[in-house]
């Protein structure tokens, strides 16, 4: 039983969890649970600030969840989650990682399901001074094996990937598929 209904919008005030009747589903509503946020049919996860972790430690993170760390499959997701990044982020670097590696081949970026990434769909960072990805081999002699995300101060567009050492401690986008009930 609802407690609050307004076009598509339905709050549980009882339970940890926001439910959303989901569009593309009209007689269904998704839900996620507490301290994730619904978008579409996908929960997000947004670590807080206090749990910067290596990529692999993250991925391991988002497991725990029942998730995985993000994989980006539209534009329309990229726009939501650069979005999401603007009020997450404080500076430059609190960046987060997401579910793209190329630790297996170098230049062959995979997602975490071991599907590779659709170049149509790659947001790569790049201008007159720098072109991601660029396993930058400086700080960490292996080079820039994972994939993380987020651009401050905002810049137009969406290219806002970068490769970077999986050993550098990052915040993470973790994505499960939100739990669909008959409405």
């Amino acid at each position: 039983v609802c407690s609050c209904c307004h076009s598509f919008i339905c709050h549980f005030y009882s339970t940890p969890f926001f439910t959303i009747s989901v569009p593309t589903y009209p007689n269904n509503v998704a839900q996620c649970a507490e301290d994730w946020e619904l978008h579409g049919t996908k929960c997000y996860y947004f670590s807080p600030r206090s749990a910067k972790l290596p990529w692999k430690e993250s991925r391991k993170m988002c497991q725990r969840l029942k998730g995985d760390l993000v994989k980006i499959e539209s534009r329309e997701e990229q726009e939501f989650l650069g979005g999401k990044l603007q009020t997450e982020m404080i500076h430059e670097e609190d960046k987060f990682w997401i579910g793209l590696t190329d630790s297996e081949a170098e230049g062959q970026w995979v997602w975490t399901n071991g599907s590779p990434l659709n170049s149509s769909l790659a947001f790569w960072f790049g201008n007159d001074d720098n072109k991601e990805p660029d396993n930058w081999t400086v700080e960490d002699p292996e080079g820039e094996d994972c994939a993380r995300m987020g651009q401050k101060p905002f810049i137009e567009g969406l290219k806002w990937w970068y490769d970077r050492s999986c050993q550098k401690k990052q915040r993470s986008i973790c994505e499960k598929t939100a739990k669909i009930l008959q409405a």
